[in-house]
């Protein structure tokens, strides 16, 4: 219920309305047994009692005692029948509304509307029925005519609801749509409303002047102002469309009483009857229209807030906050702005430890505070998780740097307390400066992001300003991009494997059965370049792409073999590498078993190629990870070895086939008396583990010469052979059996 700050006033307000609604009653259409046809305090003081509450009732005995006071000789023995008549229609009418339907004053809605008639309808019946009482035991009225007085009674009281209830019901609580949500429609400018209310009043004119002069077509342009009335249903607020239905029905209703050539007042009940539904039709067309288009605005606005609203922080969505940051560089060309890209550090750890909703509920209250520091007319949005993203209007790099640092200071003097402890987030920024007319909109994203990411591996809890020059900016930038290009590959299927052979340095066999690695190349989009692994690598690892990779290798060269079964019999090893990501992941151990449980190709002469880096970092993950594929009869090595300087005790808990011995030992065995020392290092330990030895990275002869001098098992390298495409390559001559040859 709503609460005046001043009660007096108010309740002096609502009695002195309440009498001039009286007042211009005696003006209207009045029968044989005095009843009024239209009485306006009934829909006044319904709509008191269901926007105040039942606790204001008193001001209608006041208002009707000072009322009957005021107009001259009444039968004393009326007064309290028409007190008790005119408080029993208020209080029905409000009690029923409030049972059925307690808050259907704070929606205009088609059901609300027919509630209100319902309960006035009822209500009217109730109190007409006292008051046609008391027009008997006063003798105003026969008693014969005591039915014939309450419909008459029942008729008055229901116009006078029907055409002011509404006014009174808007005027106290209508509402305007929340700001907060960029609405998909527009009520009219205000040029419009000055042209309608002018229109408006004419239409009122016409209709008074039609009906002193031709009376034959006065009660059809009656009607005329009830046009412009649905015009305001569609166009305005709904307290216009209340307005102009209470004026046209006080004004008709006055019209009438007047005696205006056809509209004269009406002599019988069924005149009276007819008349009555008339004006109560042509009163009540307007509100339905108007709750009508109230009602799709409201499913607007609720659908438009499904789209555009973050539910669990009321902010603004990505999908809407991009629209709007777009909207913005075009309308201000020429305006300085700023773009803030905001991400909590270490926020999975909420999640991991508290549980979700732990995690929901300090995003939540920290997205209000955050919110609480934002400018009018900055665009401040969650973006998804725990990531957020703030368009600053009007800022040059200085007071943009200023601002950011604000947003950091609120959150890193944040606390969220929870079971007894106390959560204390902090944030990364990336703030981008920009000038509307110069920038795009999806690079200013690119690099807020990018420098976003270069605070968090700076430390956190600090704001980093994009700038063309800054390497870290531009090299997280680039490893976007190549994230972006990596996915649309999968997707698109652009990735393309490739083949280079791995040959046995001392053996004297004569089997051809090839060993190889496969090796891929992505699509250029734009060129149709085959790119090497080398740009991309760093990228899908750190994007956590490298899993997708590994899975789309490992399943392409499993069905190109099982299609190719001539070639696959040529096989004696196939070399796969994987990513540390697969390793560490569980899901794709049992990604791997699936893929060998549909192919024909022999575990046994699948070899998994992992780094040294990769395998030490998380040992008994790696350890874990070995065990259960070698269970299916594959193998592994251990790629890119000494690379890391791998403590040797390790290499005790990891059970591979192999010692890739790392490139950048290999290309300088002959001329570096160190590298020769690795090598020949490796080599000997391999021996003693009864391991095997690859070198990469054979590219002359003089290494492969070097390399069988130091015992090395294999080589691969362009000494050897250039990968070539798995589609092409059990079509070359077999470099191993070429090396035979030749020697």
């Amino acid at each position: 219920m709503a609460t005046p700050r001043h009660p007096v006033a108010v309740f002096t307000f609502l009695v002195a309305l309440f009498i001039a609604g009286a007042w211009l009653a005696t003006w209207f259409v009045s029968g044989p047994d005095q009843v009024t046809l239209i009485w306006p305090p009934a829909g006044i003081a319904i709509g008191a009692l269901i926007v105040l509450g039942w606790r204001w009732w008193p001001f209608i005995p006041v208002a009707v005692l000072i009322f009957h006071l005021s107009l001259g000789p009444v039968p004393a023995a009326f007064i309290p029948f028409s007190i008790a008549a005119n408080l029993t229609t208020a209080l029905v009418a409000a009690a029923w509304v409030h049972y059925r339907s307690p808050r259907a004053v704070d929606h205009l809605t088609m059901r609300s509307g027919f509630l209100f008639l319902s309960a006035a309808a009822i209500a009217t019946l109730i109190g007409s029925t006292i008051g046609a009482a008391g027009l008997v035991v006063a003798e105003m009225v026969p008693a014969h005519d005591f039915a014939e007085a309450a419909l008459r009674w029942a008729l008055g009281d229901l116009y006078g609801a029907v055409a002011v209830l509404s006014s009174v019901l808007t005027s106290y609580r209508w509402r305007a749509w929340p700001g907060d949500v960029p609405l998909p429609f527009r009520y009219a400018r205000r040029s419009e409303k000055w042209l309608w209310l002018a229109v408006f009043l004419t239409s009122l004119v016409v209709v008074a002047w039609v009906s002193r002069h031709s009376g034959a077509y006065a009660l059809g342009f009656a009607t005329l102002p009830v046009v412009f009335v649905i015009w305001s249903a569609v166009r305005f607020e709904p307290p216009w469309t209340a307005f102009g239905t209470t004026v046209v029905g006080l004004y008709l209703a006055t019209l009438i009483g007047l005696g205006y050539a056809g509209l004269t007042p009406p002599r019988d009940l069924g005149s009276t009857t007819i008349l009555i539904a008339f004006l109560c039709m042509i009163t009540a067309t307007p509100q339905i229209v108007s709750a009508a288009a109230n009602e799709n605005r409201a499913a607007s606005v609720r659908a438009l807030r499904r789209a555009t609203i973050d539910p669990l922080t009321r902010l603004v969505n990505r999908p809407a906050f991009e629209d709007r940051a777009k909207h913005a560089l075009q309308r201000h060309p020429q305006e300085m702005m700023a773009l803030a890209y905001l991400d909590l550090d270490q926020f999975k750890l909420v999640n991991d430890t508290l549980s979700h909703r732990t995690g929901d509920e300090l995003l939540k209250s920290l997205a209000a505070a955050l919110a609480s520091v934002i400018r009018p007319g900055d665009v401040f949005a969650r973006l998804g998780g725990d990531e957020f993203a703030l368009l600053l209007r009007k800022v040059d790099h200085s007071e943009a740097l200023r601002l950011a640092q604000e947003l950091r200071r609120v959150v890193a003097d944040f606390r969220f307390p929870h079971q007894g402890r106390v959560i204390a987030p902090t944030t990364s920024i990336g703030l981008v400066p920009f000038i509307a007319a110069e920038s795009d909109f999806a690079g200013l994203f690119a690099q807020a992001d990018a420098a976003c990411f270069t605070a968090k591996e700076l430390g956190g809890n600090r704001v980093q300003v994009a700038t063309a020059d800054e390497p870290q900016v531009h090299d997280r930038r680039n490893a976007m991009d190549w994230a972006v290009r990596i996915s649309d590959a999968i997707e698109q299927g652009r990735l393309h494997l490739f083949a280079q052979s791995i040959i046995a340095l001392k053996s004297t066999s004569k089997t051809n059965l090839h060993h190889f690695e496969v090796l891929l190349r992505i699509e250029d989009v734009a060129s149709g370049e085959l790119l090497e692994p080398g740009p991309y690598i760093a990228a899908a690892e750190r994007f956590r792409f490298a899993t997708r990779i590994d899975r789309a290798v490992l399943t392409q060269t499993l069905e190109w073999l099982d299609t190719h079964r001539e070639c696959a019999a040529q096989v004696g090893m196939v070399g796969i590498n994987l990513s540390g990501a697969s390793v560490n992941d569980d899901d794709f151990a049992q990604f791997i078993e699936e893929c060998l449980a549909r192919s024909h190709f022999p575990a046994s002469r699948l070899c998994f190629e992992i780094t040294e880096t990769s395998a030490v970092r998380d040992l008994a993950q790696a350890q874990r990870f070995i065990q259960r594929i070698r269970a299916l009869g594959c193998k592994f090595a251990l790629d890119d070895f000494g690379a890391g300087f791998c403590s040797f005790s390790y290499l005790q808990s990891l059970d591979v086939d192999y010692f890739k011995i790392d490139g950048s030992f290999v290309r300088d065995v002959h001329t570096s008396p160190l590298a020769l020392a690795i090598v020949r290092s490796i080599a000997e330990i391999a021996r003693v583990m009864r391991k095997q030895t690859i070198a990469e990275y054979t590219e002359s002869e003089a290494i492969r010469s070097h390399l069988l001098a130091l015992g090395v098992d294999y080589a691969q390298g362009f000494a050897i052979e250039r990968p070539l495409p798995l589609a092409r390559y059990f079509d070359s001559p077999d470099p191993a059996a070429a090396m035979r040859q030749a020697s």
